[in-house]
Parts: C-alpha cells; sequence; structure tokens
C-alpha cells in the first residue's frame, strides 16, 4: 500500500507523543528542564556524527606495494553555500514566522493558550522530524517501489525522540506529526516524477545540509531562540540544485 510508510511514521509520533504528555505530568519542572537540555546535546551529538560521517572520505592509495590511506573532506562548500544562500531566502520569506503562525493557531485551536511552550515545542520537534535524509529517502522508496522499512526504521526513532520532546517541552511536540504528513505524503505522491532530480548525489547533499539543520535545532533545546532553524531551510533545496547543476 503506497503511502503506508508514512502512516506508521504519524501514528508513531502520535503514540510517542502521547506517552511523553502521560509521562510528562509526573515529572516537576526542573527534571524536565534537565529533559530538555540533555536531549538537545543528545540530538547536537547524533547530527554532529552523521555530518562528520557525510563530510570525511577515507582515501586509499597505493605505493610500492604499500597501501596507505589518508582523511579527506567533501561536500564542504556545497554545504557553507547552500546554508549561506539558504538563510538569505529563509530570512526573505521568513519561514519561522509563518510556522509560529501555523503554532499559534494550533494552539489557539487546540485550547492550549494557557501552555508558554506550546509553539516553541511544535516548531522543535517538527523540524527535528522533518529534515533528515531519511524522510526523503524513505518517502521516495514508499512512492516508487512501495518499500516501507526505512520508514518504519524512522517511525521507532520518531516515536522515542517525540516521547522524550514531549515529556519536558509538552503537548505541542505532538503536532509536528502534521508536517511529517504533508512532507512525506507529498514526496510520496509525487515521488515518481521526482525520481531524476533525487540521484545519488542530491540525497548525500540533503543528508548533510539536513543534519546540520537538526544540529541547530539541538542548540535551540539547549539554548532557546539561538537560531531561526526554519528560516534555514531552502539550503536543503539549494542542496539539491547542486547535485542536479
Amino acid at each position: 500500500m503506497t503511502g503506508l510508510g508514512t502512516i506508521v511514521n504519524v501514528a508513531a509520533i502520535i503514540a510517542g507523543g502521547v506517552a511523553g504528555l502521560i509521562s510528562g505530568r509526573f515529572l516537576k519542572e526542573r527534571y524536565q528542564e534537565t529533559i530538555t537540555k540533555a536531549m538537545g546535546f543528545a540530538i547536537i551529538v547524533m547530527a554532529l556524527g552523521s555530518t562528520l560521517s557525510q563530510m570525511f572520505v577515507v582515501k586509499i592509495s597505493a605505493d610500492a606495494d604499500q597501501l596507505s590511506g589518508s582523511l579527506d573532506t567533501q561536500g564542504t562548500m556545497m554545504m557553507v553555500i547552500s546554508l549561506a544562500a539558504g538563510a538569505l531566502l529563509g530570512e526573505f520569506i521568513n519561514l519561522e514566522h509563518w510556522f509560529e503562525r501555523f503554532g499559534t493557531w494550533l494552539r489557539d485551536k487546540t485550547g492550549s493558550q494557557e501552555d508558554g511552550r506550546f509553539i516553541d515545542a511544535f516548531v522543535s520537534a517538527s523540524l527535528t522530524v522533518c529534515v533528515g535524509a531519511m524522510a526523503v529517502i524513505g518517502a521516495m522508496q514508499d512512492g516508487i517501489s512501495g518499500n516501507h522499512e526505512t520508514l518504519y526504521a524512522k517511525a521507532i526513532l520518531d516515536l522515542i525522540i517525540i516521547m522524550m520532546m514531549t515529556a519536558s517541552l509538552g503537548r505541542g511536540c505532538i503536532f509536528s506529526a502534521i508536517p511529517v504528513a504533508v512532507l512525506q505524503g507529498t514526496i510520496t505522491i509525487l515521488a515518481r516524477e521526482a525520481a531524476p532530480v533525487m540521484t545519488e548525489a542530491a540525497i548525500s547533499n540533503i543528508a548533510l545540509v539536513g543534519n546540520v539543520l537538526i544540529l541547530c535545532v539541538g542548540v535551540n533545546l539547549i539554548w532557546p531562540k539561538t537560531i531561526r532553524v526554519a528560516n534555514v531551510l531552502p539550503a536543503i533545496v539549494i542542496a539539491v540544485i547542486f547535485a542536479v547543476f
């Protein structure tokens, strides 16, 4: 069934959010604050590891029947230019503002006006589970071949992440299921048409730039409002353009 991977992913986010919301009620505010900081550091470490694995490559050379290796980097200029140009475009469009407006609408419609962290929770959780190569690759596989394995794996990861984030940040995290459904659902529907563009190089660029953005989300969990991450999202589109041209 086409789209089943995204359906399972959305269900996992909601389940993780509900579990986190229930457990969060038993945590004092200082516990929630500590968990939030710990989640921030965990996201930074995971994103940093994934970023470095994309950037560093080992080159093997043979000289006089002796093998030698060296560590080299790749994609550095692409990453820098994509982030810089993406930030300029994102600031011009002011994507962060539209994210927050949608978060405000959700907060008001769900009767969560008393939750002062609702919008930040929604934005942070949405960026964490939407930005990354697994979302793109999994949705492409779902749409082209009906292979749901990548999105199933992502669903498990998202369940754990959203459960922890909801326990510390609140119910706003649960609604990250909406942008996941929209993003991955759209990619799945358009997968066959987008397949020629989503080359191995494009996926690699998305993974590199996307992991940097996830790292920024971790920074914001530790030091709130440090980076307007949503305003850097166009960097992913520019990273794909780099691969095409």
